[in-house]
């Protein structure tokens, strides 16, 4: 590693002001900091020194989202493998080719079966998201004459994991692209942003290509005919949305349509859900693998546990406030338990690595809990109210990103007007 390092240090004026590569600074500046930390620092009593910096804050998080990350490639490939098993249908996808020329064959339910499985269609996602996403960074540091932030570090992973393992790559490609630019780059780049980038990338390619990525339908990577790329069949959330049957017919009370407990809900009961074992976005699927994110980042204290708290209180309240009126309306959606709303879609997902993002965020201590406990509200009254679209985190975030400066501003000032008072 000595001769790397030297080697770095050698290239280095070349790429200095004044340099024939200076254009290209950012790229050798992102390169090397990857691989070593920074070789400045700072002295003096005047400095405020923190082990915490922006590079290590982005790293934990990736640390945080690996079980997510294995968890979206076992459940892919499980669920692809599943149907296979079942006499579902042939598999003709380039994935499911790469699949088997490793050696494995459809239909395996192994362990490591289905995680290589998931990872012939996660990994690719994911390539694309770094590679396009990464040059669009580097462009617009060159262009602006700055570093390369690790912002998009966590970006990189966010987005693939809130995706459908079928979707095209050139989406991905498009997605990633508006997420990064729009999302991002347009306010000024990392941390002047208003709303999360992959969500906004997400959200995206939901209103401009509401079939491969809409909440209707989950998405199993498993094909039924040569024309075909994957399975699509109702999830939970949309199937409960599409429930006709009013409440007291054929025998069916609102508590036996939606139990949390270990009855099933179209297919799934309420440790499936948790578990991560049913169709969808890859990464979303697990309330498990999230709350083992989360014990992460409060423990780091990276994410905030004001904001999750919220959430789930916000969650808890209008579940239960909905579920008090559930015998006056048609709509079975009114019956869904707080304990279902947080173990289907993406919920669990979204509270822990949304919600709590630092720069989008509220950032006040009690505005985060206002700023989660709306997010909350909103995700439940999404779901419950809007037939059309039976998701909700998605919505409800890039919603509230919009009021957090707002929650903000208007704490700051009361304790502006708090200190003026005691200083008087």
């Amino acid at each position: 590693m000595k001769f790397l390092r030297k080697f770095l240090d050698d290239i280095e004026p070349h790429f200095k002001e004044g340099g024939k590569l200076e254009k290209l600074y950012p790229i050798y500046e992102a390169t090397d900091t990857i691989l070593y930390t920074p070789g400045e620092t700072t002295t003096g009593k005047v400095h405020v020194r923190d082990a915490l910096d922006l590079k290590r804050m982005m790293i934990t998080v990736v640390f945080a989202l690996m079980p997510c990350v294995v968890m979206a490639m076992y459940n892919t490939g499980l669920q692809a493998n599943e149907w296979v098993a079942a006499g579902g249908g042939a598999m003709n996808t380039w994935q499911e080719s790469v699949y088997q020329f490793l050696g494995y064959s459809m239909g395996d339910t192994s362990l490591w079966a289905n995680i290589m499985l998931g990872a012939c269609y996660f990994v690719p996602i994911l390539l694309v998201t770094f590679i396009v996403g990464g040059h669009i960074e580097v462009l617009f540091a060159a262009v602006r004459k700055h570093e390369v932030n690790e912002g998009f570090l966590v970006t990189g992973f966010l987005f693939p994991l809130i995706l459908p393992p079928t979707i095209p790559l050139w989406q991905v490609a498009l997605g990633i692209s508006f997420g990064v630019v729009v999302g991002k780059e347009v306010f000024g780049g990392t941390g002047m942003n208003v709303f999360n980038p992959a969500l906004t990338a997400r959200a995206f390619l939901f209103f401009a290509y509401p079939a491969q990525i809409s909440g209707d339908g989950p998405w199993r990577a498993a094909s039924l005919t040569p024309a075909a790329d994957g399975l699509t069949g109702p999830t939970n959330l949309a199937s409960a949305a599409a429930y006709e049957t009013p409440i007291g017919e054929d025998g069916a009370a609102i508590q036996e349509i939606f139990p949390w407990s270990s009855e099933t809900v179209f297919g799934a009961d309420w440790m499936q859900a948790f578990y991560g074992f049913t169709p969808g976005s890859m990464g979303e699927t697990s309330t498990l693998a999230c709350l083992i994110g989360a014990a992460i980042l409060i423990f780091t204290r990276v994410g905030s546990w004001r904001t999750m708290f919220g959430v789930v209180v916000g969650t808890i309240g209008t579940a239960m406030l909905l579920n008090s009126v559930s015998g006056d309306v048609s709509n079975p959606m009114f019956g869904v338990s707080p304990m279902w709303h947080m173990v289907i879609g993406g919920w669990a997902f979204g509270a822990v690595f949304m919600a709590t993002d630092p720069v989008s965020s509220a950032f006040t201590e009690r505005g985060k809990l206002i700023y989660g406990f709306f997010i909350g509200v909103l995700v439940v009254l999404i779901r419950v109210v809007n037939p059309a679209y039976p998701e909700g985190m998605m919505l409800a975030i890039l919603f509230m990103n919009m009021f957090a400066p707002l929650i903000d501003d208007y704490y700051i000032k009361a304790n502006i007007k708090r200190r003026a008072a005691r200083a008087a």
